[in-house]
């Protein structure tokens, strides 16, 4: 890790805010003094923080968090001002320039939206700023929320090809179960990311404050080193964690990137969170996507689900329901409809017209 180059560090609720009594200024002055050590040896970095919306119950003096979505968003709107200020200060104290930068779904899954997302984010690298960024809460809504800061910092690492991801938690990494009920448990130092048996293992546990629990961060974990990031799931409690990682000393739990890293458009379609309809496929063409790198054509498509226009992306299924793949479907729902089971030449046949001989090119489509 001391090879690394550019990192993104994502602190959690239970770190920034203690007892949800609002923000606790001198976790983030810590934060900013190890952040400005890594700048000062060559390091980029990019912090995922979260605590808007517990720093604004305490602006508005809320007791309880509120179930209602605008409730919500007015206070994610008033605790990002206060989020904000105190990371401004604290790194301006060091001489850096911090900017502030909300991010929802919407700016991630629109290609041109994608692409601009990314240049920011590294022309503030650049200029040596330090980006802070969080899910606009105030604008977000269900279908479209990243829903948890875990998943949002490992679409950040693929967005701009992080090294590493480091999640800073209130548990010093991935045990074989909870330890909070399990006295037996032990902490496991390196796996491989993308590991089916650590979802079963991370189990869903989360704190009151927090969204996500070590499920959302090993599946976190798993998005990461689609692009050949690894990650680093550590306490945020362990003095000077940020400096001794940097340093290259053992802390928390490594999930090494055993994959390949994927191609910029193929890791964006695979970054989608939502897709737009499915095409259940046979055993025939989930073989030739798996093991021919092969297109999508329509004679292997059995089922077409939900409503979509030519150019959307949309998962392919197996027969058992599972998604194999995802792309850019080269035709829409109703034409999709009236062309599944056909061989392609038959295309113009039942449409009049064809666009193209397959129904996802190749190129336009990620195992997943």
């Amino acid at each position: 890790m001391d090879n690394a180059r550019r990192y993104v560090v994502k602190v959690g609720s239970a770190l920034v805010t203690g007892r949800s009594d609002g923000l606790e200024v001198a976790a983030l002055a810590q934060w900013a003094r190890q952040i400005a050590h890594l700048r000062a040896i060559g390091k980029e970095v990019v912090l995922v923080s979260s605590g808007a919306i517990a720093e604004g119950m305490q602006r508005l003096g809320w007791k309880i968090s509120p179930h209602r979505m605008h409730q919500l968003q007015a206070a994610a709107a008033v605790g990002q001002m206060g989020l904000i200020q105190v990371y401004e200060s604290c790194f301006r104290d060091h001489g850096l320039r911090t900017a502030q930068v909300l991010l929802t779904h919407a700016d991630l899954v629109d290609r041109r939206r994608y692409l601009n997302a990314r240049s920011t984010l590294l022309t503030l690298l650049d200029l040596g700023v330090i980006p802070i960024i969080n899910e606009n809460d105030t604008v977000v809504t269900d279908e479209i929320k990243f829903g948890d800061n875990d998943t949002l910092g490992a679409l950040v690492t693929n967005l701009i090809d992080a090294d590493y991801l480091i999640i800073l938690t209130d548990q010093a990494g991935l045990y074989t179960a909870d330890p909070r009920e399990v006295s037996t448990a032990t902490l496991i130092r390196k796996v491989r990311a993308g590991d089916p048996a650590l979802e079963e293992m991370a189990g869903s546990t989360a704190s009151a404050i927090a969204k996500g629990g070590m499920l959302t961060k090993v599946i976190a974990a798993k998005r990461a080193a689609r692009s050949g990031a690894n990650t680093i799931i550590a306490s945020g409690r362990e003095p000077d964690i940020l400096m001794r990682l940097a340093n290259g000393e053992q802390v928390g739990t490594l999930f090494e990137a055993a994959t390949t890293p994927l191609a910029a458009r193929k890791q964006w379609l695979a970054d989608h969170l939502q897709v737009a309809g499915r095409l259940g496929i046979d055993d025939g063409a989930v073989h030739a996507l798996r093991s021919g790198g092969r297109s999508l054509l329509p004679i292997g498509v059995r089922r077409v689900d939900g409503e979509f226009e030519r150019g959307a992306v949309v998962a392919c299924v197996d027969p058992q329901g599972i998604e194999v793949a995802r792309g850019l479907v080269n035709y829409s729902a109703q034409e999709a409809r009236r062309i599944a089971g056909k061989p392609s030449g038959d295309i113009e046949a039942a449409l009049g017209y064809v666009e193209e001989l397959e129904l996802i090119h190749r190129d336009n489509l990620v195992l997943i």
